[in-house]
Formats: structure tokens, C-alpha cells, sequence
């Protein structure tokens, strides 16, 4: 009897083709995570949780990932202690975060924004310790763009949008009753026909100046800039790469003001144009020479920031047991 040879053919044999290799996929999630670590293996930049942090779930640091084709864009939230270099931070975030997404994922880093969304006012002697290396042209950051407030035309768009809808409701009932579907009275049918059969009346310059002011009204909006809602802070190039919010320029004054010697409580309003701490003092202590001190720290803090904001310093004593 003749023996019958049998072929097996192993997995192996087809490793090399095309359609058996398989592909890998990360996810926004992964690449978010290990843009976080690598940003915490920057001296000064601090894990923040708890508070309303913790009931958002929003910590920081925290990353916004979109993964393109061929390259990934981050947006990276930072929460730092205060004092630091912080635009020589962002730097030194920028090329360790940058290294460690390009050699862990193999995609080229397209863009990363750094943003200073929280402070730390305790520090250590460790990080005190950190020489700063000296800047290179490598490590140039891309500046974001300047954080601004919503358009001014947003309500009015929004009005327009919602009328252009209802124009289009009330259209289609006029359809379906022009074709017998649905019973009623036109209403744009009478409405205009009720229109072309006015003559002059004054109440019509009221109207015809109402919508002259409104159409005014409406351009001027749209013209309008955005208003400026961050904080430069003082950068070497001349293009800022880093805004605080008013409330973090708040804090960071606090911390200064509450370090001073006879400061009892202390917190601090921030506008546009000015920063307004508001003191109590300790029983006994001199109110000149405390005011002194408070504005000579807390202009140091705000020396920071790139666009100058006026100081006003308000003292009062702390009330003892009665």
C-alpha cells in the first residue's frame, strides 16, 4: 500500500505577508498618560488633587490628546510651584514631554501647548537646588495662542440662528397648508399682505430708526475684539508662551503677602488693571511699616508678569477676644 504524505503548513511560514501582520493602535488615553508622567519628571511641576480638583476628576497634570495619521498634537495642563522660572519650565517640559511621546509612540510630536492651570506655593529645598541649563534654540517652545473671553457677537448669533430656525418651521407649515396637508391660516401670506397694504404712519420711524440702531448695534459687535481673560508672564523671547488667570495671579500675592511677619490673614483681588490685597494685621503690629513690607514682597511677585499691574495695599488690625 502506498503511503499518502502529508504538508503542514506553520503559522510561521506566513509571517512576512502583508496581510497577516496585524497593526497597533493607541489610544488618546495612553499617549495622554505618558505625556503626564514625562511632564512630572520635570522639576516643578507638582501632582495637584483634592478640593473641587477632586470632585471634576480633573488632576493636574492632565493632558488633551488628537492623534492625526502620521502625528499627535497635546495640550498639556500644568500645576506648578511658585516661585519658578516659568517660562524656562515650559521649556524643559516641552523637550522631556516631546522626547518621551516621540521614542515611546513613534509619532512625531506636531504640536505641544503648555498651559499653567494651577500653583503650588509650598517649595523644597531639593527644587531650590535646580540649576536651570541655559536655553537653546531646540528648545524653543511653539507659543500658544492668547487665551480670550467668547466674541461679543455670541448672544446676538445665537438670537439670529434661533430666528432663521423658526423662519424655517414657520416656512414649512406654509408648504404643507399650501398643499392641503395641513390645515390653517398662512401665516406669511397674511402677514405680508397686511404689509403691502400700509401707507405712511409716524410709529414707522420709530421702527425704521430701531433697526437702524440695531444693525449699528450688531456690526459694532462683530467688529469687537475678544477680551483678554490671562495674564502674560514675562518670557525671553518676545512672544509670551504662558498665561496665569487673574485668580492664580491672586493666589500667588496671597502666598507673598502671607509670608510677611506681623500678616495675621490676607487675600487678594485681581482685575484687569490692578491687584488689591486686603491685610489684617496682627494686634500690635505697625501698620506703616507692615504696608511697606507686604508691597515690597508682593511687587516682587508680580515683576513676573509681563504686563504691569497696579499694586494697592489695604491694612487693617485684627480684632481681639472681647
Amino acid at each position: 500500500m502506498a503511503d499518502t504524505a502529508a504538508t503542514a503548513t506553520h503559522p510561521s511560514d506566513n509571517f512576512h505577508e502583508p496581510d497577516t501582520r496585524g497593526r497597533l493602535i493607541l489610544k488618546d488615553r495612553a499617549i495622554a498618560r505618558i505625556a503626564t508622567t514625562a511632564a512630572l519628571e520635570v522639576p516643578g511641576v507638582v501632582l495637584q488633587r483634592g478640593g473641587l480638583i477632586r470632585i471634576t476628576g480633573r488632576d493636574l497634570p492632565r493632558a488633551d490628546v488628537s492623534t492625526g495619521s502620521h502625528s499627535v498634537a497635546i495640550n498639556l495642563y500644568l500645576g506648578v510651584q511658585w516661585p519658578c522660572d516659568v517660562a524656562e519650565l515650559t521649556r524643559r517640559v516641552h523637550r522631556k514631554v516631546g522626547d518621551q511621546v516621540e521614542n515611546l509612540t513613534g509619532m512625531p510630536l506636531h504640536q505641544l501647548g503648555v498651559f499653567v492651570a494651577g500653583t503650588d506655593a509650598e517649595t523644597t529645598d531639593d527644587d531650590a537646588a535646580v540649576e536651570y541649563p541655559t536655553p537653546t534654540q531646540a528648545d524653543t517652545v511653539n507659543a500658544p495662542r492668547q487665551p480670550t473671553a467668547a466674541p461679543a457677537a455670541v448672544p446676538a448669533a445665537v438670537s439670529i440662528a434661533l430666528g432663521l430656525l423658526a423662519l424655517g418651521v414657520v416656512a414649512a407649515r406654509e408648504l404643507l397648508i399650501s398643499r392641503g396637508t395641513l390645515p390653517g391660516a398662512p401665516w406669511l401670506r397674511n402677514t405680508f399682505e397686511w404689509a403691502g397694504r400700509q401707507h405712511w404712519n409716524h410709529w414707522l420711524v420709530i421702527v425704521a430708526l430701531a433697526a437702524l440702531a440695531l444693525g449699528i448695534l450688531l456690526v459694532l459687535l462683530a467688529l469687537s475684539p475678544r477680551a483678554r481673560t490671562h495674564v502674560p508672564v514675562r518670557a525671553d523671547s518676545d512672544t509670551p508662551t504662558v498665561w496665569l488667570r487673574p485668580v492664580d495671579v491672586a493666589r500667588l500675592c496671597s502666598t507673598r503677602a502671607g509670608a510677611v511677619a506681623g500678616v495675621a490673614d490676607v487675600h487678594t483681588t485681581v482685575d484687569r488693571r490692578r491687584a488689591t490685597v486686603h491685610v489684617t494685621a496682627q494686634p500690635g503690629a505697625p501698620i506703616d511699616d507692615l504696608g511697606t513690607s507686604v508691597e515690597t514682597t508682593v511687587e516682587d511677585a508680580l515683576a513676573l508678569l509681563d504686563r504691569k499691574l497696579k499694586l494697592r495695599v489695604k491694612i487693617r488690625h485684627k480684632k481681639g477676644p472681647t
